[in-house]
């Protein structure tokens, strides 16, 4: 609860900071437009928060956007196929993605930094293949479909009519909602966070470990997988070099900034997306603050920084806490018990 309310308190900050030095940031096209970016990556943030549980690390995320991405647009403009078969291929892809993950990691006993170091490799290689490495795009034929991306709700008994909420949002709280219930309501997620303590202990406790490792990277790649229909219905010209290039950093930066140990065995749903929230606020107001676009990623880099090592000297500054406490109790139940 304690990392919740610091990277809110965070977000809160930089939020008024910005309002106040430009009022166009709270306009409603642009809080539309950062709440729309936030929910994009903080889906892809969601189901990597479920692999850094369970100890293990995903960098090939931003890829596998960038191949769902440059596949939904292939196989609906150049191969013909319908919208329920073309997604359902591409979600199958994601899927089959995160098995072959589990397994490697699992069965042959790799590392993860190296299976998804090299997926990340591999899928961008496959993208710019199956499109021959050329820029595709929906135009105006999947208008319905693209509302997924960038419809709005309008909801007049919260927001004025000049706001609307963004369709992604929904899905990401749908999403999230579901990723809070399963980690911290069921055997399963309890599951999760043991292996990441403790993968011995777990396993000895009986738990299936490498059904575990498999399910999270599924959901990992799952959740980008539909990262990457939404970023690519979003932008609508779909560069296979490019889309989704990076995007592994800022989902596991948000999930770090939202909590989540890097060790294992930490983290909330809620943090991920609040740390999803803050960098995304973070570049919107370095946009339109009208600071030099080159610093973008210097001062992202330093206000995680910065998070991570607050957080690090507070749990020290706890563990110090409650060791002193604790000697201060063992003192004085030494000199009850000498009386």
């Amino acid at each position: 609860m304690k990392k919740i309310l610091g990277i809110g308190g965070l977000l809160v900050f930089v939020c008024t900071l910005t309002a106040i030095l430009n009022p166009d940031f709270v306009s409603a096209y642009n809080l539309q437009n950062t709440i729309r970016w936030t929910a994009l990556f903080g889906i892809i943030s969601v189901g990597v928060s479920f692999v850094i549980i369970t100890g293990g690390i995903d960098l090939s995320i931003g890829s596998v956007v960038g191949l769902v991405g440059s596949m939904l647009a292939w196989l609906l403009t150049q191969k013909g196929w319908s919208i329920p078969s073309a997604l359902g291929a591409i979600l199958f892809v994601s899927l089959l993605i995160g098995i072959c993950h589990g397994l490697l990691i699992t069965k042959l006993k790799l590392q993860p930094f190296v299976v998804t170091l090299c997926g990340l490799l591999l899928y961008r290689g496959a993208a710019r293949y199956i499109t021959d490495d050329q820029s595709l795009g929906f135009g105006n034929s999947y208008e319905e479909l693209r509302k997924l991306a960038v419809g709005k709700i309008q909801i007049p008994f919260l927001f004025p009519e000049s706001f609307s909420l963004p369709i992604p949002f929904v899905i990401l709280l749908v999403l999230g909602i579901t990723a809070a219930v399963f980690l911290n309501r069921t055997i399963y997620g309890r599951y999760l966070f043991a292996l990441g303590r403790n993968e011995t202990a777990a396993r000895y406790s009986g738990i299936n470990t490498d059904f575990m490792k498999i399910l999270a990277y599924v959901i990992c790649s799952l959740s980008a997988g539909i990262g990457g229909v939404l970023f690519a219905l979003d932008v609508n010209s779909i560069q296979p070099s490019g889309l989704g290039e990076f995007y592994e950093l800022y989902a596991i930066a948000a999930a770090v900034l939202g909590g989540c140990s890097l060790r294992g065995g930490e983290g909330t749903i809620t943090g991920v997306i609040i740390g999803a929230a803050v960098l995304r606020v973070l570049y919107n107001a370095i946009n339109i603050l009208r600071i030099p676009t080159h610093l973008e990623f210097a001062i992202i880099g330093a206000v995680i920084l910065a998070g991570v090592v607050t957080d690090e000297l507070v749990k020290r500054f706890a563990v110090k806490r409650r060791a002193a406490r604790q000697r201060a109790l063992e003192r004085s139940g030494a000199g009850d018990h000498f009386v």
